[in-house]
This record gives C-alpha cells, sequence and structure tokens, in this order.
C-alpha cells in the first residue's frame, strides 16, 4: 500500500508539473513592440487596471506626490515628449508619471499599464535629458510588459513547486529556488532591455543618449562602496549596464 501511496503521489506530482509547463507554453506570444517572445497570462486592459489600482498605494509608500505642481507638470512634460515620439504612443497603455515627495530614497520604477514614478531624491539630481533617460527606461519596462511577464513567471513557479512538492517532498523546496533564481535573472534582463528601449526613446525625443551614462554614475555614487553583488541583485551592476548603454548608442546612432 506503502508503495502504491508513493506511485501515486509521483504521478499526481508530475501532472501537476506537466500542467504548468503546458499552460505556460500555450500563453507565450511575441511582443509587438520588441519582438521578444514572452509568457504571458493576461491582457494590456489587465495591466493597466493593476497598475492603475496600485499607484496610489505606491505613492504612499513614498511620502506621496511631491507638493511643487511645476515641477510635476515638468515631469509629464518629459514623460509625454518620449511617448509622444516612440513606439509607446502605439501602444494601449495610459502613461501616467508621477514625481514622488520621498527625499531620502533614489528611485524609479514603473507599474503594469503605463504608471510610471520618481522620487524627488532622485529627480533633484537630474538635469532634463537624465530625467528622460531615467523616464526612457521606465516606459521601457511598461512596452517591455516585464511586471506581466514576472507575474507569469511567478505564477508558473508556484504550480511547478507545488508538483514537486505533491511528488517528491523535498524537491518542491530546490524547484522553488530555481525559480527564485530565474526571476533574479530575467529582472536583469528587463533592466538592460528597458536601457537599451530608453536609449531609443531618447534619441527619438531629441536627447543625448549619453545622459543615460551620466544617470548610472549617479546610481552608482548613491549606492556606495557596499553594493550587493551583481548576481544577488535584480538589476545589474551600473559599470555593465554603461557597457551595454554605449552598445545601443552605436547601434540605434548608425541606423
Amino acid at each position: 500500500m506503502r508503495r502504491s501511496s508513493w506511485k501515486i503521489r509521483i504521478f499526481i506530482g508530475l501532472a501537476i508539473v506537466a500542467f504548468a509547463f503546458i499552460q505556460k507554453c500555450s500563453n507565450t506570444e511575441e511582443n509587438p513592440y520588441t519582438g521578444r517572445s514572452q509568457h504571458i497570462n493576461m491582457s494590456a486592459d489587465q495591466e493597466i487596471a493593476i497598475g492603475l489600482q496600485s499607484a496610489p498605494e505606491m505613492a504612499q509608500q513614498h511620502g506621496g506626490l511631491y507638493p511643487d505642481e511645476r515641477l510635476q507638470a515638468f515631469v509629464d512634460a518629459v514623460g509625454n515628449k518620449l511617448v509622444q515620439n516612440s513606439i509607446a504612443r502605439e501602444t494601449p497603455y495610459q502613461y501616467d508619471f508621477h514625481l514622488l515627495a520621498d527625499d531620502q530614497t533614489i528611485n524609479a520604477f514603473a507599474l503594469p499599464g503605463g504608471q510610471c514614478f520618481i522620487t524627488y531624491a532622485l529627480f533633484s539630481q537630474l538635469t532634463e535629458a537624465q530625467l528622460a533617460g531615467v523616464m526612457g527606461h521606465e516606459i521601457g519596462h511598461v512596452v517591455g510588459r516585464h511586471s506581466a511577464e514576472r507575474i507569469a513567471d511567478s505564477n508558473f513557479w508556484k504550480t511547478a513547486t507545488m508538483g514537486a512538492t505533491v511528488g517528491a517532498g523535498d524537491m518542491g523546496g530546490l524547484v522553488g529556488g530555481i525559480g527564485q533564481n530565474t526571476l533574479l535573472t530575467n529582472g536583469r534582463g528587463d533592466e538592460l532591455e528597458s536601457d537599451d528601449l530608453g536609449v531609443l526613446f531618447m534619441i527619438q525625443a531629441g536627447y543625448d543618449p549619453y545622459e543615460m551614462i551620466e544617470v548610472m554614475k549617479i546610481l552608482k555614487a548613491a549606492a556606495g562602496p557596499n553594493r550587493v553583488p551583481e548576481f544577488q541583485s535584480t538589476h545589474p551592476d551600473p559599470e555593465n549596464r554603461i557597457e551595454k548603454i554605449r552598445e545601443s548608442i552605436q547601434k540605434y546612432s548608425n541606423q
């Protein structure tokens, strides 16, 4: 009986893992704006809804919006200039740009569907062209559908881990660990793709793309000497990003 029960567990576990892979393959599609094949399990409308629903909470976590309407209008103008001069305008997303009141945390990020944020701590150190580099990078995350891809990957690994746990007990933790490492690796790939798109958007909007490299220097200086090693971070080391940004500038300048 015990051996029979073990076989049943293995069979059920394998069935769950197989279901996860089949579901992943069936939800694979080509991003029409980047040409990259992605595992996505939500529509653009769902991405927009998630972003709009999450935006107020994200702003609250950073002290709310910065109270100066002139500076907010400036961020809007730079962001919209990038959108209107790039493939971003062809996407179904609703791009909104938010200047956050946080004057301590140097950060910028994007939610699914077009909600883009920058803290005052970072904004206050940037020129207009450098701000365009940061906003271009965040728009790149939206166009690249990176959040939607990470959500789909997370769901896949949850299902696969459940199958491995049912079928082989301790193996579930191993598969879960592989999933986490994969998410981190993909996260670094997302950052590099967004840098690449950001360079393109800057050129198309008339900004000097080399200012993106200056942004990387600011981020490196802000991180200080005790930076987390690249392989433990979802962001590539600024030095490696600079090298890739130079390659992107050469690629798009020659087109």
